[in-house]
């Protein structure tokens, strides 16, 4: 078995195209642009979904006010906050995308040291949209961001037999 062959550098065949590069450098160039102009208020910042919907007149057509309590053996219980009424409960392993929705919001509370007492309000808006907002702290989510399979799941919550 022979030692494998020295290539050496071709000249003549090993021309870098520039076309890519300066493909490359104007993408870069586009992005930093783009970047500085919404820095210098050319371009207007993200879209604020509350901001939104109070400029288009957009009203709720419905909503329910929530609590969401850790309960025995590390399910969740979701109660309506009017009735007191337990509307839900995910046990562990089910329940993923309200669990992990919740915890972000209540992580913005524990920081400022607001207890799980105080309700949450689950808002079905006339444009279609669906959010989910701490009053106490300010912080919503958008819920129909994140597709229709997990926005369907508080949709159901809203839609269960309110007294």
């Amino acid at each position: 078995m022979s030692a494998p062959a020295h290539y050496e550098y071709d000249h003549e065949h090993g021309d870098i195209h520039k076309a890519p590069i300066i493909m490359m450098g104007a993408v870069m160039v586009i992005s930093v642009a783009l970047a500085a102009s919404v820095s210098f208020g050319i371009f207007d910042r993200v879209a604020v979904p509350s901001e939104v919907r109070a400029e288009a007149g957009t009203q709720a057509s419905a909503s329910r006010q929530l609590n969401f309590f850790d309960a025995e053996a590390g399910a969740v219980s979701i109660v309506d906050a009017t009735t007191g009424e337990e509307i839900a409960r995910y046990e562990p392993g089910t329940g993923g995308f309200i669990r992990s929705t919740v915890r972000s919001l209540a992580q913005a509370r524990q920081v400022r040291g607001i207890g799980a007492q105080p309700p949450f309000d689950l808002t079905q808006w006339d444009d279609g949209s669906l959010s989910l907002t701490d009053t106490t702290t300010g912080k919503s989510v958008e819920l129909g961001s994140f597709g229709s399979t997990n926005r369907a799941v508080f949709a159901a919550l809203l839609e269960r037999d309110q007294s």
